[in-house]
């Protein structure tokens, strides 16, 4: 009956955590959603806009001509240089971004190449669009990096887009900046688009790499009409329910994206534009705390997985705050996800949610409070009979 949403299906991220409102007292380690509450300061920032009447009203529809300005100066800091004034569009979240850009720089029969395990949602977003996913495994052993060589392969007449998460959702691995440009250099060579979501870039985690390891293609002026780079504040100021991200690009590009983006929303909600502004003001000491915290956690899961090594086995991830671990004695990654709920009331995400590479992996999500991560884990040793 509905043509559009045919080929569509709710997340199994979501799937699983409807399923565990039917049950008391679930841990869910499912949902992305770190456990802090949004900075102080960003909650001030938004009291005196909210005292002084400010919104209200629409903002203009590529967002308030303050946050956009602040987003040009805090990108020229990481060597990405886009006029606020025509190349910068403030969103409803990441998603409103990538939905937007699919709908306007493809066609329907385009394809899309997505790495294989990648976030469940771009799947449906590329349908949505009237395109066709492509997934591209990864390489496995190598800690999920990017296969160069598949993506050449995987090249179509039919090809129009390469989309990617660094860091990446679920594995948590940070692209190199050689797999980077390898992918530019297909991109050049087929006449391709890029969109990079880089929400999780501020949570580098392995102390082997510093902030200045997360490369953008955003950053080559020679790639300025290929890319599109989406970011967000969600992750970065614990603001997931403020729903309010950003993209930038040239402007040939991000000025035909904003007639749609007007369509789809008219403008971000006023209040998260102005949380927004607070955080870039004043929050960086806190995103520092929220990645401290999260470096505390990984070393807690870890010692939890290390526990259950005849049931699982994992690579620490570069980034975000995701364990993308192995069963080692199941199979059937929705099977399993769902008898865990049912028998032990603890929620995980099945790797198959993620593409078919990552069938017979689990997504734990560390980004909750270490009682969580404890509590979770003790049933989930009990359901394995430890």
């Amino acid at each position: 009956m509905f043509k559009r949403t045919q080929n569509i299906n709710l997340s199994l991220i979501k799937g699983i955590e409807l399923e565990a409102t039917k049950y008391c007292d679930v841990v869910s380690l499912a949902l992305g959603t770190p456990s802090f509450d949004t900075p102080d300061c960003i909650k001030r920032r938004v009291e005196v806009a909210l005292k002084k009447g400010l919104v209200a009203k629409y903002s203009l529809s590529p967002g308030l001509p303050e946050l956009r300005e602040l987003i040009e100066i805090t990108l020229a800091k990481e060597n990405m240089y886009y006029d606020w004034q025509k190349e910068i569009i403030v969103t409803v979240g990441a998603i409103e971004a990538i939905s937007a850009t699919l709908l306007t720089i493809t066609n329907p029969g385009d394809e899309v190449l997505i790495p294989d395990p990648t976030y469940t949602s771009y799947r449906d977003a590329i349908i949505m669009a009237g395109c066709k996913p492509v997934y591209v495994p990864s390489i496995e052993k190598n800690n999920w990096s990017l296969n160069i060589k598949a993506f050449s392969k995987a090249i179509t007449p039919k090809s129009k887009v390469i989309f990617f998460c660094n860091p990446n959702n679920p594995t948590g691995t940070l692209y190199s900046k050689e797999s980077l440009l390898g992918l530019a250099e297909i991109a050049e060579r087929n006449n391709l688009y890029i969109m990079s979501d880089e929400v999780y870039k501020d949570f580098i985690l392995n102390d082997d790499y510093d902030d200045k390891s997360v490369f953008s293609l955003a950053e080559n002026v020679n790639l300025r009409k290929r890319v599109i780079r989406i970011a967000g504040f969600s992750k970065m100021y614990a603001m997931t329910g403020w729903r309010v991200g950003y993209m930038h690009s040239d402007a040939s590009i991000i000025q035909e994206i904003l007639k749609v983006h007007d369509v789809l929303v008219t403008c971000a909600p006023v209040v998260s534009q102005y949380a927004a502004l607070g955080g870039l003001e004043m929050a960086q000491k806190d995103v520092q705390y929220f990645k401290n915290e999260f470096k505390k956690r990984l070393d807690l899961i870890c010692l939890r997985l290390d526990r259950l090594s005849e049931y699982f086995s994992c690579d620490r991830p570069d980034g975000a705050y995701f364990m993308f671990a192995k069963m080692l004695k199941e199979k059937d990654s929705k099977v399993f996800a769902f008898d865990l709920l049912k028998k032990a009331q603890v929620a995980v995400v099945p790797g198959i949610s993620f593409g078919p590479s990552g069938e017979g992996y689990i997504r734990f999500n560390f980004g909750v409070k270490e009682e969580f991560i404890n509590k979770a884990f003790d049933r989930i040793e009990k359901y394995f009979g430890i």
